[in-house]
């Protein structure tokens, strides 16, 4: 696409020759293809390539959104210069996650005069600052902001509350107990509250949750549709929820549709809670529903409430039975082709009978997964994660063959277990016994195994179907899959939010013996796969499938690892490694496993990812070669996040840290590194430092299909 209007016309009789040229192309072609590239390339980059792309490039189709989300690149002086020259065409602009752009340059989102959608989450925002800018927008409809320690609602001048008296949705994560701007904005229709607020100040002193009374006022949220709240753990965020909720309590919003509250841990009903759960099952219909366990379990709320044309439920950790699924969820296997969204994550009893005796690792009943199958057949993303969903062997088909059937599935999370074929015994697969013995030897103990080499040539032998793999068959028959999720039932990530690192893992489930590399090669035939977690899978030997997957899934932008093989023992290295080659779009790794090296070898492989931008590893005991960091950082110019927790010292890591930021900060105005002891008593306060895109997304492990409902923000 570099040519210059003269070119264009001096080369023309070449062009012949050879085909069309680019410039040939109507304008509406040129317009479709300049879609693909970001708004800040096309205004500083392509309009300066010729006078007909200079004209096409500023066409307000194209201008109309700008999205700076995730765009690393951009600096304070380009987006200072963008906002100059297309601020007052822009309606729609995404900034969230903006981390590296100082305040005084967002200040210029007041150039965009037209603005009606503005997403500044992550962003430096004083309430002065905020207060200035929304002054500006009077055509503002939906805004995403921070509500950080120090917020003041006295500093909003009268201009900015008429911006926000017409505001129809509003994001606010709070990091301080607060109402944010809520009480000002009278016309909310959707209400969107991330609770990041952490129980001690930076000083040591204890937070109370208690906000004003009288800043907040019922009438504002009668015109409320949707309400959504996800708590980070800690009381305050329960204690400071509350006080949004109270607000709802007595007059409930006839049009509500959508309510969701998602809280880990326990907890407990407040008076002002109940009452709002029951005017809701008296006055309101809903299509989307996430609560806390503890306000499912036991109760008879779901009988209660009165559901039309569901697209999303999630009963995460809830105590779910497969008769409340079928007859509550399910409404008797009645149609639920409407029904997009479902999280079952942590249900361990939802796919089995009830019984008074039953215990998690029972046989599941397969005709419970049929109706769900049948009702819900045009599910698309399904969570039955962090459960034994064990199925039976010869009564009733197994749970991979049943949910085969979900042609349409774009994300699908799975405990490891769930997918083991018993009706294969171990004569057929000779590793597994072997595993389970050296594995109960113990972390870390040096024992000599012998383990077969795989064959290099893994592209034509991940090809090779096995005889009777519901696995292989169950990948095969969702072709458009796009996020896949194996996870032992009983993993957790050394670095959990908010508390100390975990120094000892729960053994995975016996019949996660049963899968290793050939069902790992499975996931080789899955064409459009861009997101990858595999956790907790014991008997992954060589991880020859690891390179199937490298080869064929050439779509693929996340991989995580956390746990695969020998606990102690990373045999599956030199797999890893050359996977890693092949893996061209590759930007976000998240590596975690105990005692793992991360050499020169590693590094040198890992630098074969040329799209690569953040990297995160996690292993207690594990360590690293600063040299092989600096050397890789050089190299792979894409990389803005290096996040490393391992067993090396705190001098070690607090050295190779200062020396990333002194040699590459400058370059890459969005680096974010950290390099700390796993083990270390001061890692939550570190942890608090990371911006919440890369803490949230990558840096701290969890399941994200049907995490959200789908299209929750723009």
């Amino acid at each position: 696409m570099a040519c210059s209007g003269e070119e264009v016309t001096s080369e023309e009789s070449g062009e012949e020759s050879n085909g069309m040229n680019l410039m040939d192309f109507s304008d509406e072609i040129l317009l479709h293809i300049l879609r693909y590239i970001p708004v800040s390339d096309l205004v500083l980059n392509v309009r300066r390539v010729c006078r007909k792309l200079s004209v096409l490039s500023l066409d307000k189709s194209l201008t109309h959104t700008v999205i700076l989300h995730k765009n690393y690149q951009v600096d304070k002086g380009k987006v200072k210069q963008l906002m100059r020259e297309i601020g007052i065409d822009i309606h729609e602009l995404n900034m969230a996650g903006c981390y590296w752009v100082p305040g005084m340059t967002i200040d210029q989102v007041t150039r965009c005069k037209n603005l009606r959608k503005l997403n500044l989450s992550g962003c430096h925002l004083t309430s002065l600052r905020l207060s200035k800018m929304l002054s500006a927008l009077q055509h503002l409809r939906s805004l995403a902001i921070d509500v950080n320690p120090g917020f003041d609602a006295s500093h909003l001048s009268s201009e900015c509350k008429a911006t926000l008296s017409r505001v129809l949705e509003l994001k606010q994560t709070l990091y301080t107990p607060s109402y944010g701007v809520v009480p000002c904005c009278t016309s909310l229709e959707k209400l969107l509250l991330y609770f990041e607020i952490l129980d001690r100040s930076r000083e040591g002193l204890i937070i109370s949750g208690q906000l004003m009374v009288g800043e907040s006022n019922v009438p504002h949220y009668q015109n409320l549709r949707v309400f959504y709240a996800r708590l980070a753990p800690g009381p305050v965020n329960q204690e400071v929820v509350r006080l949004y909720l109270a607000v709802l309590s007595d007059r409930t919003p006839e049009k509500l549709h959508a309510f969701l509250i998602s809280a880990p841990g326990g907890f407990a009903q407040s008076c002002a809670v109940k009452n709002l759960l029951d005017s809701m099952a008296r006055n309101v219909t809903l299509d989307t529903l996430q609560l806390p366990r503890s306000w499912m379990n036991g109760s008879s709320l779901l009988q209660l409430l009165k559901f039309s044309n569901p697209v999303y439920f999630s009963f995460s950790r809830c105590s779910l039975s497969g008769s409340q699924l079928v007859q509550r969820v399910l409404n008797g296997g009645k149609d639920l082709r409407s029904l997009v969204g479902l999280n079952l994550s942590g249900c361990v009893h939802c796919l089995s009978p009830d019984s008074l005796l039953r215990k998690a690792e029972d046989d599941i009943d397969s005709s419970i997964v049929e109706t769900l199958v049948a009702s819900c057949c045009l599910l698309k993303h399904l969570n039955l994660s962090a459960a034994h969903h064990h199925s039976s062997e010869g009564m009733g088909k197994h749970l991979c063959q049943l949910l085969g059937q979900l042609k349409g599935l774009l994300s699908l999370a799975l405990p490891v277990c769930a997918v083991a074929d018993v009706s294969i015994t171990t004569t057929d697969k000779p590793t597994v016994q072997p595993v389970a013995n050296v594995a109960s030897q113990g972390f870390g103990k040096k024992v000599r195994i012998g383990v077969q080499t795989y064959s290099r040539n893994c592209l034509e032998q991940g090809n090779s179907k096995p005889p009777s793999s519901v696995f292989w068959t169950l990948l095969e028959s969702l072709p458009f899959l796009e996020k896949l999720e194996l996870i032992g039932s009983s993993f957790s990530s050394a670095m959990p939010r908010n508390e100390p690192a975990i120094r000892n893992s729960l053994p995975p489930c016996s019949r996660a013996q049963l899968v290793g590399d050939a069902e790992m090669a499975a996931i080789g035939q899955l064409a459009f796969l861009q997101s990858l977690t595999l956790a907790q899978l014991p008997n992954v030997l060589t991880g020859s499938g690891l390179i199937s997957i490298g080869v064929q899934c050439q779509r693929l932008r996340t991989l995580s690892l956390a746990n695969i093989g020998l606990m102690g023992k990373m045999m599956y290295i030199s797999a890893l490694m050359d996977m890693l080659k092949q893996c061209k779009c590759l930007q976000d790794l998240r590596l975690e496993q105990p005692y793992f090296s991360a050499n020169a070898q590693f590094f040198q492989a890992l630098s074969h990812c040329s799209s690569l931008q953040r990297l995160c590893i996690v292993s207690r005991s594990g360590t690293l070669q600063s040299d092989a960091v600096m050397s890789f950082m050089a190299n792979c110019l894409e990389v803005i996040m290096c996040h490393m927790f391992t067993g090396e010292s705190l001098t070690v890591c607090r050295n190779l840290q200062h020396s990333l930021i002194r040699s590459f900060q400058a370059e890459r105005p969005a680096l974010d590194v950290v390099v700390f002891p796993l083990l270390h008593e001061d890692l939550t306060d570190v942890i608090r430092d990371v911006p919440m895109m890369h803490l949230d997304e990558i840096t701290l492990f969890k399941s994200r299909v049907a995490e959200e409902p789908p299209n929750l923000w723009w």
